[in-house]
């Protein structure tokens, strides 16, 4: 191959593995009184972009101070998400929703083997032992999304465009896959007006 043609065919698979070009992209989520909504998950979903997490992918559900950290917890459909505990008490850690039925059983530590998520959806996490933990784990079928903070915002690196996004809070239960609008990438901050 001459150093030319490996050139162009570095340049190509270059292009294909990083997909379309992304930056910067301020969000705000509210409610119709304008009041920021805090712990919403964010999911922008790009056409053209895989659905399921690469095979590298893992993500934490840590149990500290007698409580799920985050409260809510984004993965990308096919992650395989671990439970640390880090209290000095042992945890039960337990979920009935259809998204992702599973139990571990009482543990200290950090369990051997993960829990793969591989279906979109909210599962609700309790413990057996202490029944005021309540976490969320919600699955996306996108690599784009984020939890907004107090302030309702997050920042996310989204290619220029129009995309579709969904929002998901623990008030609208597991059962509501969440609320739909479309968004425009490529610019100033965009506001996400929900119903709450």
């Amino acid at each position: 191959m001459t150093p030319l043609a490996r050139i162009a065919l570095l340049s190509a698979l270059s292009a294909v593995s990083l997909g379309p070009h992304a930056a910067p992209q301020a969000i705000l989520v509210t409610n119709e009184a304008g009041q920021p909504v805090a712990q919403a998950a964010v999911s922008v979903y790009v056409k053209g972009l895989r659905a399921t997490a690469p095979a590298n992918a893992t993500a934490n559900m840590a149990q500290k101070g007698r409580a799920f950290q985050p409260t809510l917890l984004v993965v990308q459909t096919g992650t395989p998400v671990l439970f640390p505990n880090f209290d000095t008490v042992r945890h039960h850690v337990y979920s009935f929703s259809p998204t992702r039925k599973f139990e571990i059983k009482l543990y200290a530590g950090t369990p051997a083997a993960p829990v793969v998520f591989d279906k979109a959806g909210t599962a609700t996490l309790g413990c057996n032992i202490h029944d005021q933990m309540l976490g969320y784990i919600h699955v996306v079928d996108t690599p784009f999304f984020s939890v907004t903070g107090s302030d309702g915002q997050l920042n996310l690196d989204l290619p220029a465009g129009e995309h579709r996004v969904q929002i998901w809070w623990p008030a609208l239960g597991e059962s509501n896959p969440g609320v739909e609008q479309v968004l425009k990438a490529g610019g100033q901050a965009v506001m996400l007006r929900v119903k709450s």
